[in-house]
């Protein structure tokens, strides 16, 4: 037996050195150290189900647990669990509350999904908790209250919902709250008068009611109280303006009211920010400002304050001032005294006084602010000349002085302004030439002159300014001719308004290159000649104004080619001919005015034509039909010609007819020369139709076809960046890899599918190669436009290494690509002969120009209809049509493709580029799906369910502009709306592309599309 037992010894020791006692692999790691910890981390890791960082890799068996990733351990205890802005995807495991010495937990910036977990009370060591932006959902587990030690309580960014428990006031030792952009309701607890430690409050971005509770002036050592973008209302407790601790106080988009104490200042000495803008507070700015040394930013922007603003020169800290949309001043010449006093605050960058009831002249000391970027004066009643120091102001990036009441020149020394983006000097009484140096203000994008008394002719050097995308010189007294200079500014995307001058000369042809122009104005002017036909290659056209001038000839038809066109106003000109019947098919058009001029014919009856109320034909005698309440006569009948004129027209046909058949009998002929002499081919004729291009050309223009090139790939083929000798440009080349099962398919399918469509947001199709190669296999390629600015799933989901603030997009710019996605389908849907089903509408078939247009690419599996509300049976043996979690549900069952199928996949993007959550997301599993995800978080809070960047570039950037935030909360609950409504189960319950395009217009018409969008000079920008 002793011999046995000793074997057995030895044994034993030979494992436990092997590291594989108990637990096979894992041994070392338990034998190590404290076993409930070691367990509780491989239950967390359990939980994790992506960890695309591979961070968890390293909780292995061949190093102690202690050693792990993101574990700080004391005693072999685990006293840190720190795995921030790793995006793990999973749930938090309850496990987590066995680490009983844990005293750090930080999951910050994960994917985190689920509830709080309840056992988290367990770790009653804990001082910092941090979970800020995951997808946690659920109310904030009362049971927290038993972590007596907490210091840190972070979860901000969450999908949290229902009060802030009650049980908080246990957390004495509590420090830092932040539960900012969450979804709680109810008011604040007054049982937080027992946090007597807290130094920083922040309850921003929820849905918080009621009165802030008196309460919370029993906390002495709280130094920030942050609140805004909530529901609050009332008074604020006067004793808040006691608590000499405070350095921030913000509460601004809420509903407060009532005034400030005067001497609120001295008994603040230590506030540095003061935040209330968006409220209802009135009365006159405190006195004892003059005093707040310490005060850095001050915006109480949108509100009702009134009276004059006190000296503000000892504030030598003051960075931000924000007084807009108020009504301070009274429209005397005392009114901008205080601004001379800035003059000794160095540090101030913004200073936004718009809006107001602000006289007098402007203190020329405004130029001695040399750190200044933002000056806004617009909306009040500032007079005198603008003073020539300002161009003293070398940083300026923004000065918007619009309708205010300057008069005099525009002063020589603006042309310093190198830095200058956007001049706004509207709506005054400016006078004398638009000086010439307005071409060396190389960044500015946005120029308005608008309504001042300007003369002379516009300034050939403003073709100079190749960043402008608004650009408003009307109402003034402008004469001569447009320069072809305006033109060449390709960049002109939002507006192009001359209207209302004295311009004369033709229309030129040149301006059919500005092709991504929203809103031309060229009315009330001089001008004369043909309307030219090129104006229909501004296929971005939205509004076209071309009334109260001489234009003569006919209507371009030309114009039916504006697909988006919404005006359309050529009244009080000399036009002849009959109107297009091409305009009545222009699905966005609304609007149309052709009144006074000297056409005829029949009006047509269809589109806009249907809607009396929206079109204006009085003035031409000559027309007639058209929709009864037009009240035209009735064309008349087309009766016997002279028999002279007959027997002209029986000739004419006759000769028609033989020329024809001559024609046509010469084309057959050179067709049978070229079949006699073409060698077989297998594939369908109807690629012919593309011009073809060797596979040498194709060799050369990539290196060889070089990795270096190569900028995408998919199931059927590679993209690579290459030149071709012919085309002096760069283009994209997608490579067939026809080893692949239907690749040749693909191959055809896209030349069919693109051969006899052309839409501005559809990729155009420039070439094509069926040839072999060098090794006499077969070869197949397309060729592209190239699309600089990639994919918008690039733009979407970053790669981490290239990952940064300018690869975003903003909210506007979204709108536009879906805009700009909306319309290619109403086109491949409505108004193609043959109906097409594109089949893979997702993120990375969706490509952005140099201008961040859309453009719908990958035909690969597209399909024809024989007409619209016809379907096809999937062919069986190529199995789902589209992709994973794009592809609409019945596709799954075998069911018919259809344009339905379109509009579910088209409600996914929508719903991907307002959540940046792909529809395959890990937290995405059985019948949860990314649209049963927003819809059921829509109704609680909308910010929960946003991406990030877009609540960073729109909302928090709205700070104090109530207008701001409530236009961007509409755009995104109505598209939103839309996206729900397209991505519904049953296909027969979706939207079509025609009522989407109805409520696209709707939403511009609240918020505008474009960069246009972040930028409202009339508004503050703060």
């Amino acid at each position: 037996m002793k011999p046995f037992l000793h074997m057995l010894h030895a044994l034993l020791l030979l494992l436990y050195n092997l590291n594989i006692l108990w637990f096979g692999t894992n041994t070392f790691a338990y034998a190590s150290g404290n076993d409930t910890d070691f367990l509780a981390l491989l239950k967390f890791k359990e939980s994790i189900s992506k960890d695309s960082n591979r961070i968890l890799d390293s909780w292995n068996s061949s190093t102690q647990f202690c050693k792990w990733h993101g574990i700080t351990c004391m005693n072999q205890r685990v006293t840190e669990l720190k795995l921030e802005g790793y995006k793990l995807h999973g749930s938090i495991s309850p496990y987590v509350g066995n680490l009983s010495f844990l005293t750090n937990l930080n999951l910050m910036n994960n994917s985190f999904y689920g509830t709080i977990p309840q056992e988290l009370c367990s770790l009653v060591q804990l001082q910092k908790l941090y979970l800020t932006n995951n997808s946690l959902v659920g109310e904030i587990p009362t049971n927290l209250s038993s972590l007596l030690n907490l210091k840190d309580l972070f979860l901000q960014g969450n999908n949290l919902v229902g009060r802030i428990p009650i049980e908080i006031g246990s957390l004495r030792k509590l420090q830092r709250v932040n539960i900012w952009n969450n979804n709680l309701t109810a008011e604040i607890p007054p049982s937080i008068e027992n946090l007597t430690s807290l130094i920083n409050l922040n309850l921003g971005s929820n849905n918080l009611e009621g009165n802030i509770p008196p309460e919370i002036c029993h906390l002495k050592n709280l130094a920030t109280i942050s609140v805004g973008i909530n529901k609050f209302s009332g008074n604020l407790p006067l004793c808040l303006y006691n608590m000499s601790s405070l350095t921030l106080l913000a509460v601004d988009l809420n509903k407060f009211n009532g005034s400030l104490p005067q001497k609120m200042f001295h008994t603040l000495p230590n506030l540095k920010t003061l935040f209330i803008g968006g409220n209802q507070f009135s009365g006159p700015i405190p006195t004892s400002i003059s005093n707040a040394s310490n005060l850095r930013s001050f915006d109480i922007t949108q509100n009702r304050f009134t009276g004059q603003v006190p000296n503000l020169g000892k504030l030598k800290d003051l960075q931000l001032i924000g007084l807009s949309q108020n009504n301070l001043g009274s429209n005397s010449t005392k009114d901008l005294e205080f601004i001379k006093s800035l003059v000794n605050c160095s540090k101030l960058y913004v200073v936004d006084i718009s809006y107001n009831n602000f006289g007098g002249p402007l203190p020329n000391s405004l130029g001695n602010m040399s750190n200044l970027n933002n000056l806004y004066l617009g909306g009040n009643h500032i007079l005198g000349k603008i003073p020539a120091e300002l161009g003293n102001l070398a940083n300026l990036y923004l000065l918007t002085v619009e309708n205010n009441r300057f008069e005099g020149i525009i002063p020589d020394t603006f042309g310093k302004f190198q830095k200058l983006q956007v001049l706004e000097l509207s709506g005054n009484r400016l006078s004398g030439n638009i000086p010439a140096f307005i071409g060396n203000l190389s960044q500015l994008f946005y120029l308005g002159l608008g309504d001042n008394i300007l003369e002379g002719n516009i300034p050939l050097s403003i073709g100079n300014c190749q960043k402008l995308y608004h650009l408003d010189l009307s109402q003034n007294n402008l004469r001569g001719t447009i320069p072809i200079e305006v033109f060449s500014l390709f960049s002109l995307t939002r507006l192009l308004d001359l209207s209302g001058n004295l311009l004369s000369g033709s229309l030129l042809q040149e301006v059919g290159r500005l092709e991504n122009i929203g809103k031309l104005n060229f009315s009330e002017n001089n001008l004369s000649g043909d309307i030219p036909r090129t104006i229909g290659e501004c296929v971005s056209l939205e509004y076209l104004y071309l009334q109260g001038n001489s234009f003569h000839g006919v209507i371009p038809t030309s114009l039916a080619s504006l697909k988006g066109l919404q005006h359309l106003d050529l009244s009080r000109n000399h036009l002849s001919g009959s109107i297009p019947k091409g305009l009545q098919n222009i699905s966005f058009l609304q609007y149309f005015n052709v009144s006074f001029n000297m056409l005829e014919g029949e009006v047509p009856t269809e589109g806009v034509f249907q809607n009396s109320s929206e079109v204006a034909v009085t003035g031409n005698n000559n027309l007639c039909g058209g929709v009864s309440k037009l009240h035209l006569p009735p064309c008349p009948l087309k009766g016997e010609k002279h028999s002279k004129h007959r027997d002209f027209k029986l000739i004419a046909v006759i000769v028609s007819v033989v020329s024809f058949l001559l024609i046509l009998l010469f084309i057959l002929t050179i067709y049978c020369r070229r079949k006699r002499n073409k060698k077989p081919y297998s594939d369908s004729p109807t690629i012919d139709l593309l011009v073809k291009i060797s596979y040498e050309d194709l060799y050369n223009g990539t290196d060889g076809f070089s990795t270096r090139n190569l900028i995408g790939f998919g199931n059927f083929g590679s993209v690579y960046l290459g030149t071709l000798e012919f085309e002096d440009t760069v283009v994209a080349i997608k490579v067939l890899k026809l080893h692949k099962k239907g690749a040749h398919k693909s191959f055809l399918a896209e030349c069919n599918a693109l051969k006899n469509i052309r839409h501005r947001n559809l990729v155009k199709i420039l070439t094509s190669c069926s040839s072999t190669d060098f090794k006499d296999q077969e070869f197949k390629a397309l060729v592209f436009e190239y699309m600089k600015n990639g994919s918008l799933e690039s733009w979407l989901h970053p790669a981490k290494e290239i990952a940064g603030p300018e690869k975003t997009l903003n909210l506007a710019q979204r709108l536009n690509i879906i805009i700009d996605v909306a319309s290619a389908f109403h086109y491949l849907h409505h108004e193609c002969q043959q109906p097409v089903i594109h089949c893979d509408l997702k993120p990375s078939n969706v490509l952005l120009d140099d201008s961040m247009v859309a453009h719908v690419s990958d035909f690969g599996i597209a399909k024809l209809l024989p007409s619209i509300g016809v379907s096809l049976m999937q062919n069986s043996t190529v199995g789902i049509q589209g992709t994973i979690g794009y592809a609409p549900p019945e596709y799954g069952m075998g069911s018919k493709l259809s344009v339905e199928g379109d509009m579910y996949s088209f409600g996914i993007l929508i719903l991907e580029m307002l959540t940046a959550r792909r529809p395959t997301d890990e937290m995405f599993e059985d019948s949860y799906s990314l649209h049963n995800f927003v819809k059921i978080s829509i109704s609680n809070d909308l910010l929960q369910i946003v991406d990030p960047a877009i609540i960073r570039n729109e909302l928090e950037g709205a700070t104090g502009s109530g207008f701001m935030h409530s236009n961007v909360e509409k755009c995104l609950i109505s598209l939103f709306s839309i996206a729900l409504g397209c991505s519904m189960e049953s296909p027969k319950e979706r939207m079509s592309m025609v009522e989407v395009i109805r409520e696209l217009n709707i939403i511009k018409s609240f918020f505008p599309t474009g960069d246009q969008a972040e930028l409202q000079p009339q508004k503050s920008m703060m």
